[in-house]
């Protein structure tokens, strides 16, 4: 089911961007397809909550507009980094993440990547996590690193030093622009600048050459070596979505280096702005005041989480705070997010249980809480407002039971399955299974309730009769009102 009131013309979805620091409407690129591409994860080790809320924030995005823009197709890119990545910033001193790993469980660092990515999609399941359209990986895509390398040499961008090619920043005026920080305001070290064969300590790498014994290397022109971590966002995302699309997502602390970077290389190579038109930065999470990450030792791995709570719990609890806003992550936190979800889905599965034989109805856009819902939504994916609504249709849905009036049964069910399910993706597989079987049923009942009535109509008793009782015999009751033929399972 998607948005279609006409009207929605006159309503705008409102994207904060973080290279403008504003809410501003949402206009595609191109009139009839969304690009959409947001960091993946590093697959060193297992996913944490942080990991959690990046990726469900990416999918309530793309859930969204799916259904905001039903004329228009929605392509996601999520990329899957597994060479480059260093386990410092200055691109001197640092090893990739990946080699670390594989010397720690003595396996090839591609035999680490292919372990970790499949736990990382499995654990991104149990969210309810719709995968991306396109998962591409940075080992994948080495050729298209190098063309834009080779170009940004070719422009005078970038230069080469004893088989490293880097990003020349004093080139770039427009370098800082998404985080506001400039390149001399990057942190640097007299350690850095010594051992670097730089022309400046802000400048990044864009191809490194591979040391002795480095496992991960490739044929390049400058020699055997390994690519940067920014350019492969870049190369990766213009490769699926062209060099200027839509939306960019990471967490708050990629803004700067790693975006700063992508802009620069990638509109310095094509010559196009914007590269990205509208940048979101997910907030981080939090426990006890301090974020969370695998660096810091403090990480909650989901597949510990998954042992302990359920892992639609786990969404619910990162869906009521805000996207841009600091979620902190406590048991006291998961407890209380339970409790509510727990009273959503006790009205939720009341209703499919009292709504089953009811005809099929379509979302009621006319509805206050339906346009209080999109309201929210369009004003920069607040979920937590959105949410909010859900407990004032849980208390409709309540109301409707106690007074069994059925004729809202059909209507309320399809809100619940378009706002909580397609939408927040918080309604259990299982539900929403027998919400589409039950829709299924519903078809086919209703074509042999209007066989029936064609036999009567024809006064042909016998076949009439002959349908009726072959349903009851399977445990199906056909009910002749005013208003029609309903049915219901005995």
């Amino acid at each position: 089911m998607v948005w279609a009131d006409p009207s929605h013309s006159r309503m705008a979805l409102h994207i904060y961007n973080t290279l403008t620091r504003r809410k501003e409407p949402f206009e595609s690129v191109h009139p009839d397809r969304i690009g959409v591409y947001f960091c993946g994860p590093t697959v060193y080790g297992d996913a944490h909550v942080g990991h959690a809320k990046a990726y469900i924030t990416a999918d309530i995005v793309n859930r969204y507009l799916r259904f905001r823009f039903p004329d228009k197709k929605v392509t996601y890119v999520q990329n899957i980094t597994d060479v480059g990545h260093m386990t410092d910033n200055d691109d001197v001193s640092g090893e990739d993440k990946l080699e670390v790993q594989s010397r720690k469980e003595r396996k090839h660092p591609m035999e680490v990547a292919e372990y970790y990515t499949r736990r990382y999609f499995e654990d991104m399941d149990a969210l309810n996590i719709t995968r991306p359209d396109i998962s591409p990986r940075a080992t994948g895509h080495i050729i298209e690193q190098i063309e834009i390398i080779k170009e940004l040499l070719t422009k005078g961008y970038a230069y080469e030093v004893n088989g490293n090619v880097y990003f020349d920043v004093a080139q770039d005026k427009d370098y800082g622009k998404l985080s506001g920080r400039k390149a001399e305001e990057q942190e640097s070290s007299g350690r850095v600048e010594e051992r670097s064969d730089k022309r400046s300590p802000q400048d990044f790498a864009l191809w490194k050459r591979a040391e002795k014994g480095h496992l991960l290397q490739w044929p390049s022109p400058w020699g055997m070596g390994f690519p940067g971590w920014h350019i492969e966002c870049s190369a990766m995302s213009m490769k699926y979505l062209g060099e200027s699309f839509d939306i960019h997502g990471a967490g708050l602390e990629n803004s700067f280096p790693h975006n700063e970077c992508e802009i620069a290389q990638s509109e310095c190579a094509t010559g196009k702005k914007p590269f990205v038109k509208y940048w979101m930065h997910n907030n981080m999470v939090t426990t006890g005041g301090v974020k969370m990450g695998k660096s810091l030792g403090n990480s909650a791995y989901l597949r510990d989480l998954y042992q302990q709570y359920d892992p639609l719990s786990l969404r619910f609890t990162i869906l009521q705070s805000h996207y841009r806003s600091t979620t902190e992550f406590t048991e006291e936190a998961i407890a209380a997010a339970d409790a509510g979800y727990q009273k959503l889905l006790s009205s939720y599965h009341r209703l499919l249980q009292a709504s089953m034989g009811l005809p099929v109805t379509g979302l009621e856009e006319s509805n206050s809480l339906v346009r209080e819902f999109i309201a929210s939504m369009d004003d920069d994916f607040n979920t937590a407002k959105a949410i909010a609504t859900l407990y004032d249709l849980s208390t409709e849905t309540n109301s409707a039971l106690t007074q069994q009036d059925k004729g809202r049964y059909a209507t309320l069910r399809s809100t619940w399955n378009v706002l909580a399910g397609n939408i927040l993706g918080i309604l259990p597989r299982a539900a929403s299974t027998q919400s589409d079987l039950t829709e299924k049923m519903d078809s086919a009942m209703h074509l042999l309730i209007r066989q029936r009535k064609a036999a009567r109509d024809r006064r042909d008793f016998a076949a009439s009769d002959a349908i009726r009782n072959e349903l009851d015999a399977a445990g199906i009751v056909l009910e002749d009102t005013k208003e029609g033929t309903t049915w219901r399972l005995k």
